[in-house]
Formats: structure tokens, sequence, C-alpha cells
């Protein structure tokens, strides 16, 4: 049986159906809104595992071009591998869901989002996360949601809930939130140096909208909600618990707070490695070893958040606002155009920066529609980074943190306008413990200011970590940490990354693993994030707090300018005959927009310089007065025609060529010789009349004395008759 539910947002009905499509899913939910559509789906395995220590959950959003009515453009004629954007609207599924689904349950879980139709107004990612909310809570998996989210943007001092493509574009703050109706799980964002009071007020919007769409949710499952699979419980205990509970956790306790993570490691894997020793026979049985090694993490958990909350102590010996120590160095790589090492405490980021042209900028073709970007951020996690082997390349992992760092720098970055490079710049993390992303944020900045980039202002960024006393509710005890290290971040509740200048926030990325954190909390955790950041800042201006006065030798040279719409035809010919004529001639590129602005790249400054001038050459129009440096082209009996700009050539009369009377052409100028000419008018016929200016008057000067015009008429010594000079040239 069909059934639908709805509600408005924004003006627009919002549509959750089920019953109609894909009814061999576990859960199958039909969204819509507007003209966009997802379909959602859910699937579980048939057999489960007992002793799961993992959610064995696959997200996997796609969008198909047919929605757009686009074919993909290439050689392949259909969809392949996931697009960056497919990979992130997948993790902000993913995160927000994860922690609500129970080990226990022992399946696999495979959530299929897709978007069949998109209207290009409506962003359907946010349609998306509630499509695959709703077909997971209506199907027979266990489920702690339903989860909803949404998108809300600041623009003209408003916040709009579900902005569209044109509002997003044109806003001030962009932010994905995601939650339950107990509190908000998942945040996602960017700004242009927003406050934190408008980031609280965006995070209080969007929780209204979020309550109301879980109602929604809740409505479709009392209509068509089926019944839950039980989980699957453990029916067996560890055999002698107390006795290594009691033994382990004062070793436990001495390991834990050695100060370099290394050296923490050894110390509990020998700690455990004795235990695993003492009780070999008990865990010769499989389910038995599972047990042991839960009781570790449990134990490391409690250790590690009893001394924050107790002591005020971390792991490493820090206080709760405590910053690892930070060196910077820029200018470490001879041959690239920027580059910065960044290291704070056991995490460190080489960072470099890349130059280049309009050739260079990534092009995207999606359901959107084809886009460019002149500014790219890439970042890579090889195994070696955390001491372990593994496969090399790119997962969702790289392109997640790649993205943040993108977003927290790219507010900073100017515009093509004004720097018209593309810049792409790649981290490669060293070391890691703690956010390797925020340090891609710190080495980022740097190598751009190294390689000349006019940043607006610096960009730092911070991780921020929570420690709660029971589920994190009013009047639970609660500390707020400061450059979280990865233990912390694994066993804590929070990881919330915040990136910003001086004056305000760029760039923030926040998940929970409890219900949701109050007001107060968020509060808190963003006015410490801003003294981090202030003190990180600090350390970094110290290094370089300004670009570079020359770009690197080694980077393209580049040189702007506008032109008349109506002269691109001209300067680009017919078939592109002028433009590639130019580029050939002075080994450069030349990129023609559409607004007239020409940018021209080449691989020293003369060149670009020179093809400048040539491009002015076409485009402009010829100015009596001026003084041009010309080319002789052809000699004629009563003179030479000029070319003084590119295609554009005019005579100079025999009779201004010299004061002396002179009886040929060639006794004063050779064909191919480069003379300065002064050009006298532009007739009716649009015809040039030039004068040599060094023959005639050194100075450039006017002196029509003797001969007040010029060329064409029987003037100055020429007594051939009308009919027998040339009408056009």
């Amino acid at each position: 049986m069909i059934q639908r539910v709805s509600y408005q947002i924004a003006g627009k009905e919002l549509i959750l159906e089920t019953g109609k499509i894909a009814k061999q899913a576990g859960g199958a939910v039909f969204a819509q809104y507007a003209g966009s559509v997802v379909i959602a789906t859910v699937c579980s395995s048939h057999d489960a595992v007992e002793g799961l220590d993992y959610v064995p959950l696959t997200v996997d959003y796609n969008e198909k071009y047919y929605a757009a009515g686009k074919i993909p453009g290439g050689f392949i004629k259909r969809e392949s591998r996931p697009k960056d954007k497919e990979i992130l609207v997948s993790r902000l599924i993913d995160r927000p869901m994860r922690p609500l689904f129970d080990k226990r349950f022992g399946r696999e879980i495979q959530v299929v989002p897709t978007t069949i139709s998109a209207d290009m107004v409506n962003p359907p990612d946010m349609l998306a996360i509630i499509a695959s909310s709703a077909a997971v809570h209506i199907s027979d998996i266990p489920f702690g949601g339903p989860i909803a989210g949404v998108r809300v943007c600041s623009v003209d001092g408003q916040l709009i809930v579900n902005p569209t493509y044109e509002e997003i574009e044109k806003s001030k703050l962009e932010i994905v939130v995601a939650g339950t109706k107990e509190g908000i799980t998942m945040v996602e964002g960017g700004g242009k140096e927003v406050d934190e009071d408008l980031i609280i007020a965006a995070l209080e919007k969007a929780q209204q909208a979020i309550t109301d769409l879980c109602n929604l949710q809740d409505k479709l499952r009392e209509l068509a909600g089926k019944s839950k699979l039980p989980l699957t419980e453990i029916a067996f205990t560890l055999e002698n618990k107390d006795a290594i509970r009691s033994a382990a956790y004062p070793r436990l306790e001495t390991a834990c707070f050695l100060k370099s993570k290394q050296d923490r490691h050894d110390a509990i894997s020998a700690v455990k490695a004795d235990f695993a020793a003492q009780y070999k026979a008990q865990l010769e049985d499989e389910n038995q070893k599972k047990l042991f090694d839960a009781l570790f993490e449990d134990l490391q958990y409690e250790i590690l958040r009893n001394s924050i909350l107790d002591k005020g102590v971390r792991v490493d010996g820090r206080g709760t606002e405590d910053i690892r120590d930070i060196s910077c160095e820029v200018n470490i790589l001879p041959r690239t155009h920027g580059s910065a090492l960044f290291t704070r405490g056991e995490t460190q980021a080489l960072v470099v920066t890349t130059l280049g042209t309009a050739f260079d900028e990534q092009i995207f073709d999606d359901i959107e529609g084809d886009k460019r970007s002149n500014f790219l951020l890439h970042y890579n996690f090889p195994p070696y980074s955390v001491g372990e082997t593994g496969r090399m390349g790119t997962g969702r992992r790289e392109i997640g943190h790649g993205n943040l760092a993108r977003r927290s720098l790219e507010a900073m970055v100017p515009p093509k306008t004004e720097f018209p490079y593309t810049i792409r710049i790649v981290s490669e993390i060293m070391e890691s413990n703690g956010s390797s992303s925020m340090a891609s944020v710190c080495g980022g900045t740097l190598s751009m200011l190294q390689a000349g980039v006019p940043m607006k202002k610096p960009v730092a960024g911070i991780a921020m970590g929570l420690i709660t006393e029971g589920k994190g509710g009013p009047g639970d005890r609660y500390a707020v940490l400061s450059d979280i290290l990865g233990d912390e971040d694994h066993l804590g509740d929070m990881d919330f990354k915040v990136a910003g200048t001086e004056e305000g926030i760029t760039g923030f990325q926040m998940d929970i693993k409890i219900a949701g954190v109050s007001p107060e909390v968020m509060r808190k955790a963003l006015d410490q994030a801003k003294r981090g950041r202030l003190h990180i800042l600090g350390i970094m201006n110290q290094t370089i707090n300004k670009p570079v006065a020359q770009i690197s030798e080694y980077a393209p040279k580049i040189v702007s300018l506008r032109i008349d719409v109506d002269k691109i035809g001209a300067l680009i010919g017919p078939g592109g005959k002028n433009v590639k004529a130019l580029c050939e001639q002075f080994s450069v590129k030349i990129n023609t927009d559409d607004d007239g602005t020409v940018t021209i790249f080449g691989k020293n400054s003369k060149n670009s310089e020179d093809a400048k001038a040539a491009v002015l050459g076409i485009v402009m129009d010829p100015e009596p007065g001026r003084v041009y440096n010309g080319t002789v082209k052809r000699i004629m009996d009563f003179g030479a025609f000029v070319e003084i700009l590119p295609g554009k050539e005019g005579l100079v009369h025999i009779s201004k060529l010299s004061r002396e009377r002179i009886n040929n052409v060639t006794d004063v100028i050779k064909e191919g010789q480069e003379i300065p000419v002064k050009l006298l008018e532009v007739d009716k016929m649009g015809r040039l009349n030039l004068s040599y200016i060094d023959a005639i008057d050194p100075n450039g000067t006017s002196d029509d004395s003797g001969d007040r015009h010029s060329g064409g008429d029987n003037r100055g010594g020429d007594s051939r008759r009308r009919d027998e000079r040339p009408r056009r040239y």
C-alpha cells in the first residue's frame, strides 16, 4: 500500500512516499522537494556476526545525469566511479546516522540514496539525508533515529532554511546541520569571517526544522513501518574479568599518561601482552579474545575520561586549553612555487602551493551544470604518517578532510580578477596525532603567502574535543578540550574543527557521539576555539604574515587586461587564427573571457608583456597625434606602407620621409625596417596618414608649414595624377 506524508519548508512541499517503488528493499522512500527527487533504499545482509566491534555501514549516494536532462561528458557516456561531490554527500549521510546503529545488530547495512530528478534550483543533498533516514526508520533494521538534515544560510542578515543555489551563492554563512529530536549530532559549513553568535543562531534555527522533519518520519513509520529485527546478544562473558580489571587498571593508568604517542602505544601494548600471556589458555577461545580486547578498550576510556573530569589532566599532561608546541617553516623546497612545514606536537603537514594558468582550472561536470574552480586543495594521508603499512590512494577520508581545509581557506583567497592564477595546494601529512585537516589549513596559509598569493588574511584551524559525564545532559559535568589528540578523538564525545582568521570563522565541522550538545557547551567550545585559533595565528605570523613581494621565478608570468567585448572577435580572428598566431609568436597562452578579460600566460615577463602589447595593438583604435613604432611592409614609388598595429597599416607619403626632397623612398627606409611614425590623421575613408618623425621632426612635434595635408593627394612634390595612386590600403 502506498503511504505518503508531507511538510512545508520555505513555502515548498516536502513529500515522503513509500510502497510504490523498490518494494523488495528493506526500506525505500521516494522523497520530493519542488522539482528535486531522491529515491533512498536500505538493505541488510541475511546473516549476523556476533561480537562485531564496529558498524558495517556503507552509504553510496549517487546522482544520475538524466536527473538534470544531461548526458555524461567524455568518452564514457554512463555514470561510473563516484565523483567527489557524491562522496562528500555520502559522508554527510553516514556521519550522523552511524552512531545510531547498534553494533550488536551484526549485519552489513547498505544505504543507497539516488538523485533521479534535479530542478537546478533546490540542492538534492539535504533531501537525500532525510530520505535515507526515513528509509532506515521504516525498515526492519534497528535504528536509534530518525535523523534529519537541513542547510541554513545567512542572506542579507536573514537565516534561511533549505536555500536555493542562488541564495547559497549570496550567503555569508552556509551550514549543514543534522541531528535527532534530542539534539544536533553533525555540523559542517563555511563562512566569510562570521562570528560565533551567528553560528549559534543558525544551529538553533536548524534544530527547529530538524525536530519537525523527524516527527514527519515518525508519522511515516506509523503508517508503513516494519517490525525491527532482533539484536545479536552475546551469550557469554569474559572469565576472570574482575581479576584482570583490578590488576590491569593501575598499570594502564601509568601507561596511558606517557607524553609520546609511540611511548603510550608501546606501554599499553606491553601491559596487554603481559595479561594475554598470563591468560593464554583462556584467550584461545575467539569470543573470550574479543571480550578481552573490549575490556582493555573500556579501561582506557574510563582512565582518560576520569582524569580529565576529575583532575583536568590529559593523557599527554596538558590542561584542557593547552595547545601543543608549534613550529612553522617556509621555503623548504627549492623548486616549488611555495612550500611550508607546519608541525603541532606529533601532527605534521608538508604543504605545497603551485601556481598555474586558467588552463589548469578544475572542470566539474555534474548535474548542477559545468563549473570551473581556480582554487584546489588536495589532501594525502599516507599510512606511514601513523607508523603503519597500507594501501596508498585517495579514499573518502582524503576527500572529506581536503574539502574541509579547502572550504576554510577559500574565503580568504583573492578573486580571479585580482590574482589570475589557478592555485593548487597539496597537503602531505607526514605525521598524525590530532587534526591533520587543521594542520593543512595552517600549512596552506603559510605556503600560499610564501608563494606570493595575496591572501586577504591568514587562516588557522584547531580541533576541539568534549568529555562528558553520563549522557551529556543538563547538570552533567563536562570538559572542552583544545587541540585534541587522536586518543581524545577516539575516546571522547565530540570532534569539533574550527578554522578562521582573527576576525571570524571561515570553516567548521562537528561530529558528536552523544545525543546532542547544549547551547552552553557549544558556546564554550566556540569561545575556547577562538582563543586557540588566535594563539596559533600569532605563532604563524612570526614566520610569515604577508605574501612575498615576488612570486617564484619558476611560476608562470601572467598579465591581464580588459578589452571591449565587441573587440573579442577581432582578437580571436576567424577560426582562432589571430590568437593562435600570437601564442606561437610570443610562446604564451591567451585566455579570453566573455566579459572582455584577456589573460596572458608566459614563461617569462618579457614574453607576456610583448604579447600584451600585441593584443592591445589588435583591439586598440589608432589615435591621431600618437607616435607608434611601426614596421615597413611595402615600398611604393610614392611612399611606404607601415604597420603601426597588428593588421593596421598607414601610408607615409614620400613627402613625409625627409625635410629634403628625395627621389626614391629606398634612399631613406628599407622594407622590414622598424621606424617611429606619427599618426597625422584618419581620413573620412578610414585611411591612416603617417609621417616619419625621425627624419621630419626628431621631437615628434607637428610641422605642417609647407605641407598641411599628407597622403592621397598631389602635394609635397608628387606629380602623378590622382587616378594613378592606390585608393585602398
